[in-house]
């Protein structure tokens, strides 16, 4: 037997529109079952998942609706280089 509790699983969804927007912003953060609601509907709508406990961790720390700090752009953009590629790769 353990004594290890398992960890609790989190999420967090950014949302990004270069027109309307400086930087990408936090639209959904969650822990336990929030964050399991999170990612099914990330899947159920094709949206790419991105596992990283670090920046989840950092991300869960900005309030909804706000815009990720500058501190964050570098590995915000990693992120969103990773998708953009993948997403254009299954294109061709």
């Amino acid at each position: 037997m353990s004594n290890i509790a398992p960890k609790t699983q989190k999420a967090v969804a950014l949302k990004y529109d270069k027109e309307k927007q400086g930087a990408p912003k936090v639209v959904a953060s969650g822990k336990g079952e929030v964050a399991n609601n999170i990612i099914k509907l990330a899947r159920e709508h094709d949206i790419f998942i991105k596992k990283d406990a670090d920046l989840v961790e950092l991300l869960s720390k900005i309030e909804i609706n706000k815009e990720i700090p500058p501190m964050l752009y570098k590995a915000v953009a990693e992120v969103f280089s990773f998708i953009y590629k993948i997403t254009n790769d299954k294109r061709q």
